[in-house]
C-alpha cells in the first residue's frame, strides 16, 4: 500500500515540478519566481486595502473556500471566496449558471483586487466568465487550470498555472498545493522547512 501512496506523490510530485506557468502575452516563467511574486502581490494587495478573491467549481470551489479562510486566518490578508450556496443557486435560477462568478465579481470586486480562477478544466464558462469581468474591472488575474493544454482560462491571466494531466485529484492537489506554496511565503515560512 505505502509504494501505491509513495507512487500517487511521486505523480503529483513530478505533475508540480514540471507545472508551465504563463505571462498573459503567453511568455513562458518560472513557476518557483511566480509563486514568489505572487506572495508578495498578496501582501501588497492587502496593503493596498484590495481584496484577494477566490473562485472554482466542485472541488476547485473547496480548494477556494480553504484558500480564502487560510490566507485570511493564517496569512492575514483580506481574502474571500465568492461560492456560498445560497448566492449561486440565486445567481444560477436568476441569471444563468455561467453569470454565478461574473454578476458577483462585477458587484463586489474593485481594481487592483486580486483575483484566483481555478478549474481544473480552465473550461467553466462561469469561471471564463468571471475572469473576464475581473479583467474588465482592472483586477490582477491568477489562473490555475489543467488538462487540456489548449483550455481558454489558460491564458486570460497575469499568471497562468497549467498542470499537464487530465485527472481530477492530480490538478487539483497540484493547483492546491501552488496556492498554499504562495500562502506560506506570505506567512514567512521557507519552503524547506
Amino acid at each position: 500500500m505505502m509504494s501505491g501512496l509513495s507512487a500517487y506523490a511521486d505523480r503529483v510530485a513530478e505533475l508540480l515540478g514540471s507545472a508551465e506557468t504563463t505571462s498573459g502575452n503567453g511568455h513562458c516563467l518560472e513557476t518557483t519566481d511566480t509563486v514568489r511574486r505572487l506572495a508578495q502581490l498578496a501582501r501588497d494587495t492587502h496593503a493596498r486595502g484590495k481584496t484577494i478573491v477566490f473562485v472554482g467549481n466542485g472541488g476547485s470551489a473547496a480548494i477556494a473556500s480553504h484558500m480564502a479562510t487560510d490566507y485570511s486566518k493564517n496569512g492575514h490578508v483580506r481574502a474571500r471566496a465568492f461560492n456560498d450556496s445560497s448566492m449561486i443557486t440565486c445567481l444560477g435560477n436568476d441569471l444563468g449558471y455561467d453569470r454565478v462568478f461574473a454578476d458577483q465579481i462585477e458587484l463586489h470586486a474593485r481594481e487592483g483586487d486580486l483575483v484566483f480562477a481555478i478549474s481544473s478544466s480552465g473550461r467553466s464558462p462561469n469561471i471564463v466568465a468571471g475572469v473576464q469581468s475581473a479583467l474588465a474591472a482592472g483586477c490582477t488575474v491568477v489562473t490555475l487550470s489543467g488538462f487540456d493544454p489548449g483550455n481558454p482560462l489558460r491564458r486570460m491571466g497575469a499568471f497562468n498555472f497549467y498542470i499537464a494531466s487530465n485527472r481530477y485529484g492530480f490538478v487539483e492537489i497540484a493547483h492546491l498545493t501552488i496556492c498554499h506554496a504562495v500562502l506560506d511565503l506570505i506567512c514567512d515560512l521557507p519552503f524547506s522547512s
